[in-house]
């Protein structure tokens, strides 16, 4: 099995609104992007996962040093990447010209997820939904193809409101594992602790964060569509699929009062295939000039 092969089994078996916007693309795109995609899972897992399933800081930082040296390896003149999905990558850089700071930001992202960084106001939460989300939408616009400049203002637009969506999904789980992403800021506003969230704890005040920090989300979604280049709707097809189908995550947690202590929220099978044959039927109908409703 190749290592594309893999990857996109990775990518299917994650139920990633990834793989339904990448059943849209010609192979060749495709496979750059279930690379990008092997990449990002593999680097996170570092963060999430450990190293052989212990979290050690120093080994940790260690391996993300290690895939720093992999990606310029995919830069340089001859470079010859020794992990198997890094060659794969490589192939990506290659054909698609994607940017390299944009893959060292993603790494960035998870590093600050091993040191355990808190994040006081939104502002500085911003920064880090950049490099682990808008940083992977820049890489995605490239395969995908583009001529308006403003689909990279759309990507990081569309990066922020897809990483506060998943913030707001997994604030239990995430608390559960040491981590909160909700601004400090806010807990304080609202009258919620860290222990609060790691104990489950659902009140009015929970609500009303959640609530606030949905609109915040509703925001970047509104951002990335007033900067959607419409002149090439029919290539960002697939980063339509994911908005759209995170935009649908968000109504089903808001849908639920954000009780998202329980069951992981997810959006059912059957309409993530709907958005996306929406999506495509839309570009591909009524042309470049399509908005999404």
């Amino acid at each position: 099995m190749s290592v594309a092969d893999l990857a996109a089994r990775l990518t299917r078996r994650s139920r990633s609104s990834f793989y339904y916007a990448f059943l849209t693309l010609p192979r060749p795109r495709r496979e750059a992007l279930y690379s990008v995609y092997a990449f990002c899972r593999t680097v996170d897992d570092i963060a999430d996962l450990g190293i052989d399933g212990v979290a050690d800081p120093a080994a940790q930082r260690a391996a993300l040093t290690e895939w720093r040296r992999e990606l310029a390896r995919c830069y340089e003149p001859g470079g010859e990447p020794m992990h198997p999905i890094a060659r794969q990558l490589a192939a990506g850089v290659r054909a698609y010209g994607i940017p390299r700071n944009a893959l060292e930001a993603i790494i960035d992202g998870v590093e600050m997820d091993v040191e355990g960084t808190v994040f006081e106001t939104a502002e500085e939460l911003y920064p880090y939904c950049h490099r682990v989300a808008s940083a992977v939408g820049l890489c995605c616009i490239e395969i995908f193809g583009y001529t308006d400049p403003h689909a990279r203002q759309y990507a990081i637009d569309l990066g922020q409101a897809l990483q506060l969506t998943n913030i707001l999904r997994d604030v239990g789980a995430d608390a559960r594992a040491g981590r909160v992403y909700l601004p400090r800021e806010d807990l304080r506003t609202f009258g919620i602790t860290a222990e609060d969230l790691r104990a489950g704890r659902y009140d009015q005040s929970f609500v009303a964060l959640m609530a606030h920090g949905a609109a915040r989300a509703r925001d970047f979604y509104h951002r990335a569509e007033a900067n959607f280049p419409h002149a090439d709707a029919r290539s960002l097809v697939p980063a339509r699929i994911m908005g759209s189908i995170y935009a649908a995550l968000l109504e089903e947690i808001e849908a639920r009062r954000f009780r998202v202590f329980g069951d992981r929220i997810t959006v059912p099978t059957r309409r993530k295939v709907a958005i996306a044959l929406r999506c495509w039927a839309g570009a591909r109908l009524r042309g470049p000039r399509w908005r999404a409703a």
